[in-house]
């Protein structure tokens, strides 16, 4: 019959993005000669929609659901419980991404060891390593291995059959790009394996009420490799970030059902695997010299927690006809805005200087609020004059030149004045609330200042110098 035919279609390698006819180029990604041609076929049972499952169940009233003192699985680990929205909960599939080497398996396997401590079965499936290195591995992190049973394979089928004899409580997934189903006529690694097996994943998690928790490859751009789908499907999508050049990194939420996205583990990476950073701002300070010309100490919010980052600037004379900007840890974009605002509004040129700004210690400032702190070391290195020892800025700057309020004022403060920091300048807009709390926490040595345009600010720094 037509019906039953199989459908042909034509699938982008890259993102997974799907058209009835081949093209040169991806309309959704952009990248050239990724379509390729796939042929659909029925559903078989085994990845049928997961919504079946519960289809013949009668409507429950909410009030009489209950969930149990046991549906989560508190790991005794802070800064991956705390992503978690409090521990792993029983029958939840996660999504765990991160670029290779930065530390995605060892963060698992610590996972893994504080499920095992808490009396319950692990079982660990890697379709990229053998028994042997899985076991090597283990090894280096201390990590007993009675309670942990590992199978080595990328067939799905027979990773479901092991997990519904064992009964695991945790189930990991090493890595989904690896595993395949013979039921469906597609390469490993294709986002119509991908959706298939993660599929049959999450059918299992609320099946048998064990939590899943699936590694995922990276595209050179940073995203999940496989169809977008794959992030709606599961339930915790989290990255683990940072430079492998550092040892700082950080385990950020972009998706949570069962909590708050915006919470994030803060991580030190060590010879026996990733160490929870209790004092992240003692961390990121450590070494920072005073009364160095180009040094500051900014307040930026990581998820939920105020924490402290050194913003170091370079400005020297270019030789080159476009000058040299160069930004680590800082975006590069907001860096030329707030080049421009600084010469336009404030008269500081910098067009014929070469400009380097970096954030020590691997740390990324994601957020607005750094801008006043970043300028003011840009200019601090131009004139030659040191930031006063024990002075932070906070502020976003405008592109007409004003210092606009910022977000979290008390959180910032109070993390300031636990690094006894003594000098503020902060925008005009936060004064009724950073009065509130310098009230509440009196201080005889602290000096404050409220500026409305980054020209009051300079004119602050120069005046440190006379």
């Amino acid at each position: 019959m037509a019906g039953n035919k199989d459908k042909v279609k034509f699938v982008c390698s890259n993102c997974g993005a799907e058209s009835p006819r081949w093209l040169g180029r991806c309309p959704v990604c952009g990248e050239w000669n990724t379509m390729e041609e796939r042929t659909e076929k029925a559903a078989s049972p085994a990845v049928r929609p997961l919504a079946a499952l519960h289809a013949s169940k009668n409507p429950m009233k909410l009030s009489a659901i209950q969930t149990g003192k046991h549906d989560r699985l508190p790991l005794a680990m802070p800064e991956v419980d705390r992503p978690l929205g409090g521990g792993l909960v029983r029958g939840s599939v996660i999504l765990l991404g991160g670029e290779p080497g930065i530390g995605k398996s060892t963060l698992v396997f610590q996972i893994c060891r504080a499920v095992s401590g808490l009396g319950e079965r692990v079982l660990y499936c890697s379709g990229e390593e053998s028994e042997i290195q899985i076991k090597m591995r283990a090894d280096r992190l201390h990590m007993d291995g009675e309670r942990c049973f590992v199978v080595s394979g990328a067939d799905m089928n027979d990773v479901i059959t092991e997990a519904k004899r064992l009964k695991p409580a945790l189930l990991v997934i090493d890595s989904i790009q690896t595993m395949y189903l013979g039921e469906t006529a597609s390469p490993m690694g294709s986002p119509n394996q991908i959706r298939d097996c993660t599929a049959l994943l999450v059918r299992l998690a609320k099946e048998e009420n064990v939590a899943v928790l699936i590694i995922g490859h990276v595209t050179k751009e940073g995203n999940l490799a496989g169809p977008r789908m794959l992030e709606h499907m599961v339930d915790v999508v989290l990255y683990l970030e940072g430079d492998r050049s550092y040892q700082f990194r950080i385990l950020r939420t972009v998706k949570n059902r069962f909590g708050s996205t915006a919470e994030s583990g803060l991580f030190m990476m060590g010879g026996e695997g990733l160490k929870g950073i209790e004092d992240p701002s003692s961390y990121l300070l450590r070494g920072r010299g005073a009364g160095t010309a180009g040094s500051i100490a900014a307040a930026c919010m990581e998820g939920q927690r105020a924490l402290l980052a050194e913003i170091q600037a370079l400005s020297v004379h270019s030789v080159l006809a476009v000058p040299r900007r160069i930004a680590v840890g800082f975006d590069y974009n907001r860096l030329i805005v707030l080049l421009a605002v600084l010469e336009k509004r404030a008269r500081v040129p910098f067009s014929q200087e070469d400009v380097y700004v970096n954030v020590a210690g691997g740390f990324k400032v994601r957020e607005t609020a750094a801008d006043l702190a970043a300028a003011l070391a840009v200019v601090s290195v131009k004139w030659d004059v040191p930031v006063p020892a024990g002075l932070t800025a906070l502020g976003e700057i405008g592109l007409t030149g004003e210092v606009l309020p910022v977000s979290h004022i008390g959180l910032r403060l109070r993390e300031c004045v636990r690094m006894h920091m003594t000098s503020f300048l902060l925008p005009e807009g936060n004064r009724k609330d950073a009065d509130a709390f310098f009230a509440a926490h009196p201080d005889a040595g602290r000096q404050v200042a409220y500026i409305g345009k980054v020209g009051e600010a300079l004119a602050l720094l120069k005046a440190a110098k006379a």
